[in-house]
């Protein structure tokens, strides 16, 4: 079957991006609001894209009252964020900071999290986090008044001491469990897990 976007309204683009682009790598993007309170939440429209400079890019739709995120809002104020990744063991507290948070309630705080600070920006990073990077924005992209492409020029970065073999620059696979995103409030773990050799291309 096919669809043209045009014949689809944009919650029915969204269903049927959501659906299949999976599983989808999660941005928990902490930044820090005008009154200091710590700010963290999810998201999946998200992925690096450069490593010179190291680049990322996330995407934030306006909140449901129709005003920007908080994230967005602090944001645009400091030009800082941190991108932390998500484990499972903190895969239920990433989801349960997707909720209806107001401005004063950091999700942090709310829901227990661990702060630590950050080593080049304001804003701090999710102390257990099993790898953050610290990020400058780099550009933002506004597409039709209602969700803003944010990317972020990654500044520091911090790793989980036993997933890191600094003299091979090698992560072990066998100790890191990502989550991934998939729709709705679904998710997924990623250790099933296929390795092919290397590819040989054509032969002659």
């Amino acid at each position: 079957m096919q669809y043209a976007p045009a014949d689809l309204t944009p919650r029915e683009r969204y269903k049927l991006l959501a659906s299949f682009v999976l599983p989808r790598p999660i941005a928990w993007v902490t930044t820090i609001g005008p009154t200091g309170v710590v700010n963290a939440a999810p998201f999946s429209f998200f992925n690096v894209f450069c490593e010179d400079p190291p680049l990322c890019m996330f995407a934030a739709n306006l909140a449901p009252d129709g005003l920007i995120k908080d994230t967005v809002a602090n944001i645009q104020r400091t030009n800082e964020f941190v991108v932390n990744m998500t484990d499972e063991p903190l895969a239920q507290a990433m989801h349960e900071s997707s909720g209806d948070f107001p401005p004063e309630i950091g999700e942090p705080d709310y829901l227990g999290l661990k702060l630590a600070p950050s080593s080049r920006i304001a804003v701090p990073r999710l102390a257990d986090a099993p790898w953050a990077m610290e990020c400058k924005t780099w550009k933002t992209i506004d597409v039709n008044s209602d969700r803003l492409l944010i990317m972020g020029e990654g500044i520091n970065f911090h790793i989980r001491d036993e997933l890191w073999d600094p003299a091979a620059m090698r992560v072990h696979m066998e100790r890191y469990h990502p989550i991934g995103r998939m729709f709705a409030d679904r998710y997924c773990r990623t250790d099933d897990r296929i390795v092919f050799p290397a590819a040989e291309g054509a032969k002659r």
